[in-house]
């Protein structure tokens, strides 16, 4: 049996490896030809040993998929190594669009706005290129807008396995913020 747990270990290893994005338990399960359950117990055994091992990668699990990756503790060799290292920058108002878009999801374009008070087009447009927000399918209502959500690269980013794993809004920053909101919106209709 342990032979066994080996093998099914360096299959997991090389398929986490090979494919370089966040694989799911159901695809593991059937690259593994075992049960959903046999599946996880092997990879949540696999990640822990992988992870406490001196490694320069780590496994990672990315709601309810598994991901090999670099350890951050390496980033800056690997920065290093890159002439010119691009880091995707991210505007005021794209934040802020990747947080309604975090928080909403799924969220229409229209209800973006609306949070907002402005257009956002551009930044939806720039989430998208940078991988961060995808398209998840149409609302059912007039026009069938487009529903937007995060990736796997933003949950990967930003360090949660879920947006379920999202922080929670302080209510009093809630508020805050609402006040915020409307104030600008009063300038803009006075201006």
């Amino acid at each position: 049996m342990m032979d066994q747990n080996k093998t099914d270990a360096a299959a997991i290893e090389a398929i986490l490896f090979a494919t370089g994005r966040a694989v799911s338990l159901e695809d593991l399960s059937k690259a593994l030809q075992k049960s959903r359950e046999e599946t996880e117990a092997l990879v949540r055994n696999f990640q822990a040993d992988w992870n406490a091992a001196p490694h320069g990668t780590e496994i990672i699990e990315i709601d309810g998929s598994y991901q090999m990756c670099t350890r951050r503790d390496y980033y800056p060799e690997l920065i290093t190594l890159e002439l010119n290292p691009q880091k995707p920058h991210l505007s005021e108002a794209a934040l802020e669009t990747l947080s309604v878009i975090a928080y909403k999801q799924p969220v229409t374009k229209a209800e973006i706005e609306r949070i907002r008070g402005v257009n956002s087009d551009h930044a939806v447009n720039r989430l998208v290129e940078f991988n961060l927000v995808c398209e998840l399918g149409r609302a059912q209502q007039p026009g069938r807008p487009i529903l937007f959500g995060t990736t796997q690269e933003f949950l990967r980013l930003f360090g949660v396995s879920s947006a379920s794993d999202l922080p929670e809004i302080n209510p009093e920053m809630e508020e805050e913020f609402k006040a915020e909101a409307e104030k600008e919106a009063e300038v803009r209709v006075d201006v």
